[in-house]
């Protein structure tokens, strides 16, 4: 029985543990290898959209490129009220706007959707370089989150210590204590 026993387990090899795997992955190698690939996947991409440090032309120039929305909406706003205020003058310029060509419409219309199409994407890119940079962390918060229940379980702490006696001052009568137990005794 010892030699079969030994042939089965000794040596620190597990022969029914092997033999099964022929089968079947080991599902606790296959988590640790995904969790491995995830983790390398998302500090590649975290790392592809690293925040850079913007020079002041950078933001000047990302300053310039936040004029064009609120220009055109207040525009829109103005002219609705120029209606309402001269109506008179707003048809005059707008018997003006009639004159423009459809070439040059379908040119403003061009350049206004790439304008806003650009905008869209440039956001759309610094919202996934967030997600990927808050994905990056989460390894970290595991780690810190398992420390700290293993901290509230009392694994690891070391014991508080103990606090001393608050000094207690007393230099002399307090008549407004005095006053204060008088009317406790008298009370029912």
């Amino acid at each position: 029985m010892d030699v079969l026993i030994g042939g089965l387990f000794g040596g620190g090899r597990n022969a029914i543990v092997e033999t099964a795997e022929m089968f079947r992955e080991n599902a606790e190698k296959s988590s640790q290898r995904d969790h491995e690939s995830k983790t390398a996947a998302l500090a590649s991409f975290a790392a592809e959209f690293q925040r850079l440090q913007r020079s002041p032309f950078d933001r000047m120039i990302d300053g310039i490129n936040r004029i064009p929305r609120p220009a055109l909406a207040l525009g829109t706003l103005g002219l609705f009220v120029a209606a309402m205020v001269d109506p008179i003058w707003f048809a005059q310029r707008m018997q003006g706007i009639a004159l423009v060509p459809e070439p040059l419409w379908w040119l403003l219309g061009a350049i206004v959707s790439f304008y806003f199409g650009a905008r869209h994407q440039a956001k759309g890119q610094e919202f996934q370089s967030s997600i990927a940079q808050t994905m990056a962390m989460t390894p970290q918060v595991i780690e810190n989150t398992s420390a700290l229940r293993a901290l509230s379980k009392g694994a690891g702490v070391a014991p508080e210590p103990a606090l001393a006696p608050v000094p207690t001052v007393t230099s002399g009568p307090n008549p407004a204590l005095e006053d204060w137990r008088k009317g406790q005794d008298s009370a029912p």
